[in-house]
């Protein structure tokens, strides 16, 4: 018998001709993992938010979603709200109360729960969690993976059968990214709960997960045990979804002549395991070129806090920026990366130190010189239409033969047909790249990238790091925060490590990569140790190893 069901499930948005999703129909045994896969506008929030009730999206559905055999519709709002539990992409859109443990009882406070009944539950969840330092903290001081964990811990009190989740891991640091998975892992093998999650970063899922659904234009294209999806996805290089496999997987079906499912790899450890069978000659030593020399901006010994009273976001900080490069700046949640990029752009102002660029000192915010991309490009648009946004850039920032240097930049960045649009109303990866296209209007020398690749799916992501690559190739400098790994070793020249305010280490990226453990590759995680030779990427074994027969 099913535990969670859809019926034929199609839902189209107001003054939207095309369908969202297209007769989705799926069932779901109790306590399954599900994956939930697909490029951004396949339809995964969508069907997420419809089966959780209280947040459907407005719109023509068709079909009907059944648990335990009872249609979804019928079941008391009060039950409903119990029985199914989500968590969003952004924690900062489910956190409502001030305090964390406000913020853990807030649901059931709600239900009616008695006093004893939630300080019980509570005293459970804080254990079980790891949470009791953080009851007294105000949420709003709490890093990314913090409150994304509150956040799970608050929905799991009100005891749901089913959890939803909506990438989830998409704002976490590396590490933080993996205990929050092995947390959701533990709540499935431990309790039995029944967890849906739609996500991007597929690396970790794929070796937990008991069945993965791939979504395709709001239709269900694979619904199957992961390597059962990854084979036939596999089958075609040039598929569209090619590039969402886990590396792991990805460099056996690149690599290896056998292509039986049972063989794939999903994990670091089943890598390692089938590496040792292989005998790699490199054909190509990819070697990195360094010739950076030319400082374009130098920060020295910056010191900077919220209020007085309160920890040093940047603690004595020195970094030097060269002309050309691409820098990119990781660390966990909370170390002062973004805080870093506002203060070179000018946008925030330190209690001590000095910035350089081009050798004077920097006394205000160089807006035509420093172009700055925040966290969420929300916050870029004014103007109702992308077009309106450009032209006033142009009005405002007072840019030469601004008409011409529009067209240009549509024309490298593909947006003609969006002109029109309202920015709210593009994909992320879209709104990404009119974002950018504003940013670089005036002709910045240095552009400041603060997680451009957060919510975007692997085709948008390469896309834009194409489009940075290039942007790069003809003179840009590029400092980019970001916790994507993967994409850092594929496009940056130089990483730094962030640690307490401070740049702890710096390095060429191949190198800085090569001498961590946890702020590395999935592939030269695999790689690392074995008489294979190093790689960090699937691309990079594609281009230097040569597999022996």
């Amino acid at each position: 018998m099913a535990f969670l069901e859809a019926k034929n499930i199609s839902f189209t948005y107001p003054d939207e001709k095309q369908h969202v999703l297209k007769d989705v129909s799926f069932s779901v045994e109790q306590g399954e993992f599900i994956v939930l896969c697909g490029s951004s506008g396949s339809g995964k929030s969508t069907l997420l938010r419809l089966i959780k009730r209280e947040i459907a999206p407005h719109g023509e559905k068709k079909g009907e979603f059944f648990l335990e055999n009872n249609p979804l519709l019928t079941i008391e709002a009060e039950e409903v709200a119990k029985s199914i539990g989500m968590v969003f992409q952004d924690p900062e859109n489910q956190i409502v109360m001030d305090k964390v443990l406000e913020e853990l009882i807030f649901g059931l406070e709600n239900m009616g729960a008695s006093t004893e009944e939630m300080r019980k539950r509570v005293a459970e969840i804080v254990h079980f969690f790891g949470l009791e330092g953080l009851l007294d903290k105000k949420t709003y001081e709490l890093s990314g993976g913090q409150k994304q964990l509150v956040n799970l811990a608050a929905v799991l009190l009100m005891e749901p059968k089913v959890l939803l989740l909506d990438e989830p891991t998409s704002q976490l640091d590396p590490v933080a990214a993996r205990e929050f998975i092995g947390m959701l892992q533990t709540m499935n093998e431990e309790f039995g709960i029944t967890i849906i999650i739609a996500e991007h970063r597929l690396e970790e899922l794929f070796a937990i997960a008991d069945r993965a659904m791939v979504l395709d234009k709001g239709e269900i294209l694979y619904f199957d045990h992961p390597r059962r999806v990854i084979q036939r996805l596999g089958l075609d290089k040039n598929h569209a979804m090619y590039n969402y496999l886990p590396s792991p997987a990805r460099l056996f079906l690149d690599q290896s002549s056998e292509k039986h499912s049972s063989l794939i790899p999903l994990s670091v450890k089943e890598g390692k395991k089938w590496l040792n069978n292989l005998q790699v000659k490199v054909t190509n030593k990819i070697t990195e070129k360094i010739t950076y020399q030319n400082v374009l901006l130098q920060v020295k010994h910056l010191d900077f806090q919220y209020s007085k009273g309160t920890n040093k976001i940047l603690n004595d900080l020195s970094l030097n920026v060269y002309e050309g490069e691409w820098l990119t700046i990781v660390g966990a949640n909370g170390t002062g990366k973004s805080t870093l990029l506002k203060v070179m752009a000018g946008l925030a102002r330190t209690q001590r130190g000095s910035i350089y660029y081009k050798g004077k000192k920097v006394k205000k915010q160089l807006s035509n010189e420093i172009g700055f991309l925040p966290q969420n490009p929300k916050l870029f648009f004014l103007q109702d239409t992308i077009e309106d946004e450009l032209k006033e850039i142009i009005h405002y920032h007072h840019v030469n033969a601004g008409e011409e240097r529009i067209q240009e930049l549509l024309d490298l960045f593909k947006l003609e047909h969006l002109l029109k649009r309202h920015p709210y109303d593009v994909s992320g990866g879209e709104m990404q790249k009119a974002a950018l296209a504003g940013v670089l209007l005036p002709q910045p020398s240095l552009l400041l990238v603060d997680e451009p690749t957060k919510g975007l799916d692997p085709d948008s992501k390469q896309q834009f790091g194409e489009l940075l690559k290039e942007l790069q190739k003809q003179g840009l400098t590029i400092v980019m925060v970001t916790h994507d790994i993967e994409f850092a070793a594929s496009y940056s020249t130089r990483c730094a490590m962030m640690f307490q305010g401070a740049i702890t280490t710096e390095a060429p990226s191949k190198r800085f990569f090569q001498g961590n453990a946890f702020y590395t590759t999935v592939v030269n995680r695999m790689t690392r140790g074995s008489h294979i030779p190093d790689v960090l990427t699937v691309e990079e074994a594609r281009l230097s190893w040569h597999v022996q027969k």
